[in-house]
């Protein structure tokens, strides 16, 4: 999702479907709109776009009103957005000037010369221009002249949205957060900078982050104490979230937003948190000193951790029932080994509606025996012949029915819980195409893994790298990419992408064998407007080269020409024309350097890579215009999303500029 904050940056939409609003709490109600906008966009082949004001147009309108009391914040709002779908999100400055406007001029200069609307979905009592001249007949009469349609939310759905509002803002006002979170579809918010307080919560044995919301208007739930869940830079944590004027300590009576968090040990002033307000336990109280306070305080963690498991449990049993099932794939050539040290974790750490799948690519080792005597319950198939990654996976799939595809390498360690994050992630967003967890080396567990780390991009040139790893140079993980991250291409190593696009997109190019098959696979996936993304709340451990070396000629062979076989068939007409050279040239180059390190057989390796490429450059630009049809029937936008993609040379940067790390460029 694209967020703008300024009219004069806007993009040239394409047939874009608007909605107007402040979607204070984006509740089921605006989200029964937002579906409508979103299926207006699928049908017409346009973007999804919500325009909304900051601040709120009665803090500017009526600046001496201080009645205004919000469920969501600004951030808030667009943060709910991206969860529901939609693909552009424009946060208008709303200032004195811009309520002046005459209704003609709202039509004309704002909507029409800045978002060339295709439809406008709006309520049939929606005002606006100078003194609200303007209604939506008026907007329908602009229409037939400026060539827009416009959509009509009717009465009821209107006083329903208000009903709605209304009784979210009076349960949170009560303290009903369960009943608000019912009528939201979602946990109500609080969102705040961790400051520093007074340190009393630790000297009692209950350290916690102090919350500053810098939000005056933020509506807040009565005094007292609350279970919630807290969202620390991606990463989920169960938290007991005090309310107060602490009455016990007299010497420091000011309102206070505070939550000990569970399981957790780390500095985080500075950092935004954010929590999800479970349910309230009790009002705030008074005790007759810090001894009382302590013990209340023990019985009420307590107490906030048995709602937050019980929420947890139901949710898992919920999941279980309702979530759609996930075929783990695992193919194995000649990984006897590594079934036996790895397999084990993945049946002890896996949790929901999943089915573990090992197709054989041929082994020559006691792999199929030992699976037959250690795993009979485990569906096994036997492809007899060493088909390679990318073809040995089709063979594989096509045998396999699940709406989920997770793509799992034999020397590939799981860790508890791993699966869930990347399934709840499609299940949310459906314009998610693929996912990774996080990527760690499994030899030396600190750092980041080769094959994928946090999320792979792709540099102007086409050459790939990742968060956390640039060429050979793999960085120690310290939280720094800890964030849920759009990217450019997933990993093969541990792959969970929609089974009906993978089939759809014609799955891997079986022509590569191994090597940079994902790469073309997502770069499809993002040509089609889907999202890649990097989950590392989910983190596995990767031996990596388990079946192919990192360091070999072969290796170097398939890295070489496949990446050619991958721009040819993906990048655009005029890019390529002078892209193709570079990388040639580029080729050469790298040539010389291995050269200067005595690595004569990569040197051949390059040029048989460059023979077998255009030896087969009919039959490749035959799959591109072939993959030029198979995007164009399941593309959800008119442009390719480009995210992920970086506008320079990462040779240049790592090379010329020495640049190792990711979060330098």
């Amino acid at each position: 999702m694209r967020v703008f904050n300024d009219l004069n940056d806007l993009p040239d939409f394409q047939n874009a479907v608007v909605t107007i609003g402040s979607f204070d709490g984006v509740h089921l109600g605006h989200q029964q709109i937002l579906e409508r906008v979103k299926g207006l966009a699928r049908q017409c082949e346009g973007e999804s776009i919500v325009i909304t004001f900051h601040p709120h147009p009665r803090l500017v309108i009526y600046p001496r009103d201080n009645t205004l009391q919000l469920i969501t914040s600004i951030d808030e709002k667009v943060d709910l957005m991206r969860r529901y779908g939609i693909d552009n999100v424009v946060v208008v400055p709303f200032t004195v000037e811009f309520s002046q406007q005459s209704a003609d001029e709202y039509i004309q200069k704002f909507l029409v010369e800045t978002f060339h609307p295709r439809y406008i979905v709006i309520g049939y009592d929606h005002r606006f221009g100078l003194n609200r001249q303007g209604d939506i007949n008026y907007l329908k009469w602009h229409g037939e002249q400026s060539g827009y349609e416009v959509v009509e939310i009717g009465k009821h759905e209107v006083e329903d949205i208000a009903v709605s509002s209304t009784k979210i803002r009076k349960a949170l006002e009560q303290g009903a957060v369960d009943q608000a979170q019912r009528l939201l579809g979602h946990y109500f918010f609080l969102t705040g900078t961790v400051v520093h307080g007074n340190k009393i919560g630790k000297k009692l044995g209950f350290p916690t982050a102090n919350l500053d919301l810098n939000n005056r208007h933020k509506l807040l739930p009565p005094t007292g104490i609350y279970a919630v869940y807290a969202y620390h830079k991606g990463q989920r944590y169960g938290g007991m979230l005090y309310i107060g004027d602490r009455p016990t300590l007299k010497e420091y009576q000011n309102k206070t937003i505070e939550v000990n968090l569970f399981d957790f040990d780390k500095d985080i002033y500075g950092d935004k948190l954010r929590l999800e307000l479970v349910a309230r336990t009790r009002d705030d109280e008074a005790f007759a000193g810090l001894d009382q306070l302590s013990e209340r305080l023990a019985q009420d963690r307590l107490e906030t951790k048995a709602i937050i498991e019980s929420r947890e449990s139901k949710q898992a049993k919920k999941k279980i029932a309702e979530a759609p099932r996930v075929a783990i794939v695992i193919l194995n050539y000649n990984g006897r080994t590594y079934l036996e040290q790895f397999l084990p974790k993945v049946l002890e750490h896996t949790s929901g509606n999943f089915e573990v799948i090992i197709a054989d690519n041929g082994s020559t080792d006691d792999s199929l025996s030992f699976l037959a005597e250690a795993y009979p319950e485990l569906r096994h198939i036997d492809l007899k012949t060493n088909y390679g990654f990318a073809e040995g996976y089709n063979q594989a799939l096509a045998q396999v029915d699940a709406p989920y595809f997770l793509l799992l390498n034999s020397d590939v360690e799981v860790t508890p819980g791993w699966l869930s994050p990347l399934v709840e992630l499609l299940e949310r967003d459906p314009a998610v195409g693929a996912v990774q967890p996080k990527i760690l080396a499994y030899h030396e567990r600190e750092k980041f893994e080769y094959a994928g780390a946090a999320g792979g991009w792709l540099d102007n040139l086409g050459y790939p790298f990742c968060r956390g790893r640039i060429f050979s140079v793999t960085e120690t993980d310290k939280g720094q990419y800890d964030e849920l991250q759009e990217v450019f291409w997933a990993t093969g190593a541990a792959f969970l992408v929609r089974s009906s696009l993978y089939r759809q997109l014609g799955g891997f190019d079986g022509d590569y064998f191994a090597h940079s098959e994902e790469i073309d696979l997502c770069w499809r996936i993002k040509r089609a407007g889907y999202k890649i993304m990097a989950r590392p709340r989910s983190v596995v451990y990767h031996v990596g080269g388990g079946t192919l070396s990192y360091n070999t000629p072969r290796k170097a062979f398939l890295n070489f020409r496949n990446s050619l076989f991958t721009l040819v068939k993906n990048e655009t007409g005029s890019r390529l024309a002078w892209i193709l050279p570079a990388r040639l040239l580029l080729d050469g180059v790298a040539g010389l350097l291995f050269l200067s390190q005595g690595k004569f057989q990569h040197i051949a390796s390059i040029v048989q890579a460059h023979w077998s490429f255009f030896g087969q450059w009919q039959a490749t630009w035959r799959k591109r215009r072939e993959n030029q049809d198979r995007v164009a029937k399941v593309s959800i936008a008119s442009k390719p999303n480009l995210c992920g993609r970086y506008p320079k040379s990462i040779v240049w940067a790592f090379y010329a500029r020495n640049i190792q790390y990711f979060k330098d460029l």
